[in-house]
């Protein structure tokens, strides 16, 4: 009713209410009356925007990459804010709405900065490096964007910066994309090889100790085969000189014993010629002696059985001479006995 309207906000909109070109009301979260046709309401958000970005740039190696990521900022300097771009708002029945599209070139603005910015880190890389970078790069970038003067004359605050992604064309992905599956199964490749090699060598192994196992037993065998060897030899070594000992005992013995034979028979023989002679001289002193006496002289010293045999072979020589003979049985018991 005669243009008198009402305005409210909320807690996070600062809030700039000019009239005849001066500011007459300021704040945040203002809720007031104005009069429509000689006022303008300008409304800053005080909460933090973001503003993602992409674009290209090229490396060192003259390779295309695409830089995705975002900036988060707010609004630190309402006033010159409000003086370099136009805030202004619709007030009426519905929604509160901008009257032109200047909010939305803040974030671009921020962007076009951010893009400059970047261009000189990017062509310091090349494209494998920058891609491997994002981090480090994303660092660099908010450092340089917070002391950057043209950020501080809009009147804002960056609050935080992340590069999501640095990555190559397509085809060029394509290529590092084929170069890296190669390497992969090059890799793979290589981790085959490797472990067939490594099994070859632990069969080797296997193999060479098995052999070194019985070149040891062999070895072993023939130790034990020449020492069986050496203690046959030695035995019959031994054998051999208890056989020489033995023969040269036997021989000894032997020798002794001719010796014995020769000294028994030289014995033998002087004994027999000391008989002989003895015999010899008998016959000769006998010689010329009666036969009767030599009987009765042979006859001493006999034995009384002796006597009494040849006493009956005397008496069966004469046989013819002899008309009876009487033997007593003591006498035929004496004989017996003898």
């Amino acid at each position: 009713m005669f243009g008198i309207r009402f305005a409210r906000f909320q807690p996070n909109e600062y809030v700039l209410v000019y009239s005849s070109g001066k500011v007459v009301r300021e704040g945040q979260g203002l809720s007031f009356f104005y009069y429509a046709p000689r006022t303008s309401i300008v409304m800053l958000p005080l909460s933090s925007t973001d503003g993602p970005f992409i674009f290209n740039e090229v490396t060192s190696d003259f390779q295309t990459v695409s830089i995705q990521g975002q900036a988060t900022f707010r609004i630190v300097d309402q006033v010159k804010v409000a003086s370099l771009l136009n805030y202004t708002v619709k007030v009426g029945r519905g929604p509160v709405t901008y009257a032109s599209d200047d909010p939305q070139k803040l974030g671009q603005r921020v962007s076009t900065i951010i893009q400059v910015l970047t261009k000189k880190h990017i062509e310091s890389l090349t494209m494998v490096q920058a891609i491997r970078s994002s981090e480090k790069l994303a660092g660099l970038i908010l450092a340089d964007v917070r002391s950057d003067e043209e950020i501080m004359e809009l009147g804002i605050e960056i609050m935080g910066l992340s590069v999501l992604a640095v990555r190559p064309t397509k085809d060029t992905s394509s290529a590092l994309e084929a170069e890296t599956r190669e390497k992969i199964l090059k890799t793979a490749d290589d981790a085959i090889y490797e472990r067939r090699n490594a099994s070859i060598e632990q069969e080797r192994g296997v193999k060479e100790n098995e052999y070194n196992t019985e070149i040891a037993v062999e070895n072993k065998r023939r130790q034990v085969r020449e020492a069986q060897l050496a203690a046959e030899q030695e035995e019959l070594l031994k054998k051999q000189e208890l056989e020489d000992a033995t023969m040269d005992f036997s021989i000894a013995q032997a020798e002794k014993r001719k010796t014995l034979v020769a000294i028994e028979s030289e014995n033998a023989r002087a004994q027999a010629d000391a008989k002989a002679y003895e015999m010899q001289a008998m016959v000769d002193v006998l010689s010329g002696l009666d036969l009767e006496v030599v009987k009765a002289l042979a006859t001493v010293d006999m034995e009384p059985g002796t006597l009494i045999a040849n006493a009956f072979s005397t008496l069966a020589s004469n046989t013819d001479k002899i008309g009876e003979l009487n033997i007593s049985p003591d006498l035929l018991r004496e004989v017996l006995k003898s």
